[in-house]
């Protein structure tokens, strides 16, 4: 039996001591996002991208609203041919402007994913630069409830974001 708790104290001794070798860190993934430069540049892009479409979507809205406006203004003194007319291509109109609506949300969706997509490899590049080059055992992301601030790599992270190349 002395034999069994000597090995057992042999073997917790032996595996603490490995895991005091261990090297871990941590990333804040939402920090490095929101302060990565190509983040900024990718909402720019997508800015300019969708700038021209998004005011074509507020100049409909504005054409729609002035048409209803007319129609409020007007209707008493409009025949039933111009009233039913005007209403018709009011209700045109709105129909075009939110199938216009839904494609454009939907278009912005999906160029957003790919410049968020772009980001995270870029990220995890950078992370996985930084663990072999300072020899880290084990980085941690998303999902840890507390970290240190010495185990805390995000700042190199981002760091490291800024010297990659576009």
């Amino acid at each position: 039996m002395k034999i069994k708790i000597a090995v057992l104290l042999g073997l917790l001794l032996t595996a603490t001591a490995s895991f005091a070798d261990l090297k871990i860190g941590f990333v804040n993934i939402p920090a490095v996002l929101e302060k990565a430069p190509q983040a900024e540049k990718a909402k720019k892009r997508l800015e300019r991208e969708f700038s021209p479409r998004d005011k074509q979507l507020v100049a409909q809205q504005k054409e729609i609203q002035n048409l209803e406006d007319k129609m409020s203004r007007d209707a008493s003194v409009m025949g039933d041919a111009e009233r039913s007319n005007l209403e018709k291509t009011i209700l045109n109109k709105k129909r075009d402007a939110k199938r216009s609506q839904q494609e454009f949300s939907e278009d912005f969706n999906v160029r957003r994913n790919e410049e968020l997509g772009k980001l995270q490899r870029r990220i995890v590049e950078a992370i996985r630069s930084i663990a072999k080059a300072q020899d880290f055992d084990l980085l941690l992301t998303d999902g840890v409830i507390y970290a240190s601030e010495q185990i805390d790599v995000t700042a190199q992270v981002q760091q490291k974001l800024s010297t990659m190349p576009e």
